[in-house]
């Protein structure tokens, strides 16, 4: 494995652009798809998040494409998410700083005015959700022609927000000649069919504990009871100057509204918050306010936890624990990205505990847990809080044991049996009706 880029043969302009990155050594994935990608093979690549795999693609890209030429794109780049799409962007920006090569990013939620624009003053590169490109490409704004390779990033999360159509819509339009790198955290049943249709011969290259956690980060649990209680342990950790740039992870964006309601009375101006529902230039304000270190505190869902690339998190919160292995595991990259340290702590109800211990064996490894500090008091339950964490803990219980009845089992009602109340007014009015 190559220890320094310039063992990669990467082009001198491109090793000033890493140098002003702070970026000397590939890591894993990095060393090993550059090579096969460079000499224009089809590259399937599966690595963990925060392994580096952005650069892994697209510094055999710039490569490929070197300079500006002509007014079309020749090079696509997809991802299924705008945040995703615009954090591509950057890196690829930063990449092309000694290039004259032009770059257009493409998604949703604003109008296609300036979009289109800046496509028609020329474009070598472009990044793009599946959904946007076919929006645009529909009134004749894109010129397929000359695409001479295909970039489709976090395959996974593609398949699961159901982009499948989208891309063979995409693929009708595009050369059939053309080299495709296809990227992807995880490798379900889903992604190898993808992967089967989408390339032709490929070289499969992993990282290393691809289903694992990365190394730097710290993991630890703390058991916490209720809701009241997850705040008052989250704004302990706060007064804590060490904790200066944090993501809060909740599963539901009504749950990341109401903690950031919650938490915005004391922290005042040092929370944002970024999900769905929020319109385009709110999600984008909030993570360059994050990015730039005006505020300390993201809280966020799911759907953007493989968008955000934020340089120094010192801290991801598990608000509330996922439901799935592969969704931990992308929060928890979000610190301790490309080798450096970080810290990501739990926080689980009785319930939650019985998700945790089986993300832990998912993963295999250790979370450490953490007893709740005597300094913090613990909170009420909210109205009844208490009643749907207990219906939460029978729902976890029957999952392992499909037998298990628990407190909110349903009950059969017995059928009124001869001479019972309902039996014999029931025989009563049937013989009025004759």
């Amino acid at each position: 494995m190559s220890t320094r880029f310039e063992d990669l043969n990467i082009t001198r302009q491109f090793l000033n652009a890493l140098d002003d990155l702070g970026l000397e050594n590939p890591t894993d994935i990095q060393s090993k798809a550059i090579g096969p990608a460079r000499n224009g093979q089809d590259v399937l690549g599966i690595a963990q998040t925060g392994s580096g795999k952005t650069l892994a693609y697209l510094l055999p890209l710039v490569m490929k494409v070197k300079f500006a030429e002509g007014m079309h794109p020749r090079a696509l780049i997809l991802a299924p998410s705008k945040e995703l799409v615009i954090q591509i962007t950057r890196v690829l920006e930063s990449l092309i700083t000694y290039t004259d090569l032009r770059v257009v990013c493409l998604y949703g939620g604003i109008g296609k005015k300036t979009q289109v624009a800046e496509i028609e003053a020329g474009v070598d590169i472009l990044v793009s959700t599946p959904g946007r490109f076919i929006d645009i490409y529909s009134f004749g704004h894109i010129h397929t022609r000359g695409l001479k390779t295909l970039v489709l990033d976090e395959a996974d999360r593609m398949m699961e927000m159901g982009f499948m159509p989208q891309l063979r819509q995409i693929l009708e339009v595009i050369p059939v000649k053309r080299q495709n790198l296809l990227f992807s955290a995880t490798f379900p049943q889903r992604v190898e069919e993808l992967a089967a249709e989408f390339l032709e011969f490929p070289t499969r290259v992993e990282s290393e504990g691809k289903e694992k956690a990365v190394k730097e980060v710290t993991q630890q649990w703390y058991p916490v009871p209720n809701f009241k209680s997850k705040l008052n342990l989250l704004l302990h950790f706060m007064e804590n100057p060490e904790w200066n740039r944090v993501i809060v992870f909740c599963r539901t964006k009504d749950e990341a509204e109401r903690t950031s309601r919650y938490l915005d009375r004391t922290l005042k101006d040092e929370v944002r918050v970024l999900h769905s529902n929020k319109g385009q230039n709110a999600r984008i304000n909030a993570l360059d306010d994050f990015r730039k270190g005006e505020v300390r505190l993201l809280i966020t869902t799911d759907v953007t936890s493989r968008g955000i690339d934020v340089e120094n998190v010192s801290h991801v919160v598990n608000f509330e624990i996922p439901k799935s292995s592969e969704d931990y595991l992308h929060r928890i990259g979000r610190t301790a990205r490309i080798n450096r340290d970080g810290v990501a702590v739990s926080f689980a109800n009785r319930a939650e505990v019985i998700l945790l211990e089986r993300i832990e064996k998912r993963i295999d490894s250790h979370i450490a847990r953490v007893e709740w500090p005597e300094e913090v008091a613990k909170g009420e339950f909210l109205a009844g809080e208490k009643k749907e964490i207990d219906r939460e803990l029978d729902r976890q219980k029957r999952i392992a044991d499909p037998t298990f009845k628990g407190a909110f089992h349903e009950k059969k009602r017995k059928a009124p049996g001869k001479g019972s109340p309902k039996a014999s007014r029931s025989s009563k009015s049937k013989g009025r009706r004759r």
